[in-house]
C-alpha cells in the first residue's frame, strides 16, 4: 500500500514570486507569459528559469481529465491565476504529480460559487499517493507510451472525421457549381425573400411552459440539440418558421450558419430565407445555402470582422441557379444518401474519440490505485 502525502510535503509552492501584467502594460518579448490554462502572451523579462509545474488557481477546470496541471521549463513569466509548484524530486516526479492532478477530480478542493477557485490552502491539502521513485518512473513510462498511442489514435480519428465532412462539402460544391442545360440562373434576392426575426423586448414573457405559447428559437436551439427550449406569447405569422423552413444566423461567431428543422418564432439574430415561387424547393435552397458556393463568398467578407455580421445587402446579388423540379429531387436524393453515409461515419469516429477519452481516464485511475501492474500496463 502506498503512503499518502499532502502536496505541501512533496512540493515547494512558489506563488509569492508570481506577478500579473495587464495587457496594456505588457512589453512584447521572447518569454512565454502563462496563465491558468497555458501561454497567454510573450513578454520582455521573466520571473522563473527552471522546470516547474503549474496548476490553475482560477479560470481553469479541475475535473478528472481536464488537464489543469502542466509543465513549464526555462525562462518564463507566470501571472496570479496559476499556482507555481516545484516538486521535491527526491520524493515525487514532475510527471507523476501532473498525471495525478489531471487524473483526479479535484472538485472537493474548489471554493467559490460565482468564481470557482483552487486557493493555495486547498492546493496544499491535496493528498498525493507516493510509491517509491522507481515505481513512479515505471508507471509514468507506461502512461507516456499509452498516452502517445492514444494521441495518435485520436489524431487519426479526427483526421478521418474531417475528411468525411470535407467529402460532403466537396460534393455540395460540385452540385451547386454546375450550370446544366435548362438551369435557371438568377440572383438570391430575385429568387428568395428575406424576413428578419423577432426583436425581444422587456414586456415579452418567457418560460418553459408550452401551453398556448410557441417556441422562441435562438441560435443555440439549432446548434445545441439538448438546449432547454423557451416559449413566448404567439406574435403572429410574421416571425414564424416551420420545420422545413431555412434561416441564416445574422451576426456573431456563427454568422452565416444555416438553421432548419424546428418550428417556432425566430429571434432577431436570425433571418428567414424563403423561395418566392414553387420553381425550386426549400430543401434545395437549404443545401445550396450550406454549400461553399454560398458560404465561401460571405465568409470571406465577414470572417475578418471584429463582430461578424451578415446583412441582406451582402447576399442580394449572389448567383443562384436551379434545374427543374425533377432534377432537384434527384440531386436532393443523392445528397441525402451521401449525408446518411457521412453521418454514420461521424458517429463511428465520434464514438472512437469518446472511447479514447474514457480510456485515458481509466488508465489514470488504475495507475494511482496501484492496479497498473507491469503486465497490465503494457497491455493497455
Amino acid at each position: 500500500m502506498w503512503e499518502i502525502n499532502p502536496l505541501s510535503v512533496l512540493c515547494d509552492v512558489l506563488d509569492s514570486r508570481r506577478k500579473p501584467i495587464t495587457k496594456k502594460d505588457r512589453s512584447p518579448g521572447p518569454y512565454p507569459y502563462y496563465g491558468a490554462t497555458g501561454i497567454l502572451d510573450y513578454v520582455e523579462g521573466y520571473l522563473f528559469d527552471e522546470k516547474l509545474v503549474l496548476i490553475g488557481e482560477d479560470g481553469a477546470k479541475w475535473g478528472a481529465g481536464d488537464n489543469s496541471a502542466f509543465s513549464i521549463d526555462g525562462k518564463t513569466w507566470v501571472n496570479n491565476h496559476a499556482h507555481v509548484i516545484r516538486p521535491k524530486r527526491n520524493k515525487v516526479l514532475d510527471k507523476w504529480l501532473i498525471y495525478y492532478l489531471n487524473g483526479e477530480d479535484l472538485s472537493d478542493f474548489i471554493t467559490g460559487m460565482t468564481v470557482p477557485k483552487l486557493n493555495q490552502g486547498k492546493l496544499r491539502e491535496i493528498p498525493i499517493p507516493l510509491p517509491p521513485i522507481p515505481e513512479q518512473q515505471r508507471i509514468v513510462a507506461i502512461l507516456d507510451q499509452a498516452f502517445a498511442d492514444i494521441e495518435n489514435a485520436r489524431a487519426n480519428a479526427e483526421k478521418n472525421l474531417k475528411n468525411a465532412r470535407e467529402l460532403f462539402d466537396s460534393y455540395l460544391n460540385q452540385v451547386f457549381s454546375q450550370r446544366g442545360e435548362g438551369w435557371v440562373e438568377t440572383t438570391l434576392s430575385k429568387a428568395c425573400s428575406f424576413s428578419q426575426g423577432m426583436q425581444v423586448g422587456v414586456k415579452n414573457q418567457f418560460d418553459n411552459d408550452s401551453k398556448n405559447r410557441i417556441r422562441f428559437l435562438r441560435i443555440v436551439d439549432f446548434t445545441q440539440g439538448d438546449h432547454e427550449p423557451r416559449y413566448i406569447d404567439f406574435p403572429g405569422d410574421r416571425y414564424s418558421v416551420l420545420e422545413g423552413d431555412v434561416s441564416l444566423v445574422r451576426y456573431g461567431a456563427s454568422a452565416g450558419f444555416v438553421c432548419t428543422g424546428l418550428m417556432g418564432v425566430i429571434a432577431n439574430n436570425l433571418f428567414k430565407v424563403s423561395p418566392r415561387s414553387e420553381a425550386f424547393t426549400t430543401k434545395y435552397l437549404y443545401y445550396f445555402l450550406c454549400s461553399t458556393v454560398f458560404q465561401a463568398p460571405i465568409q470571406r467578407v465577414i470572417g475578418g470582422a471584429a463582430m461578424p455580421a451578415l446583412s441582406f445587402g451582402m447576399i442580394n446579388d449572389l448567383d443562384f441557379s436551379y434545374p427543374d423540379i425533377a432534377d432537384q429531387i434527384r440531386i436532393i436524393n443523392k445528397i441525402e444518401k451521401l449525408s446518411q453515409k457521412i453521418k454514420a461515419l461521424e458517429t463511428i469516429y465520434s464514438k472512437k474519440l469518446s472511447e479514447l477519452e474514457t480510456l485515458k481516464k481509466s488508465l489514470l485511475q488504475k495507475a494511482f490505485s496501484g492496479e497498473l501492474t507491469k503486465s497490465k500496463g503494457m497491455a493497455a
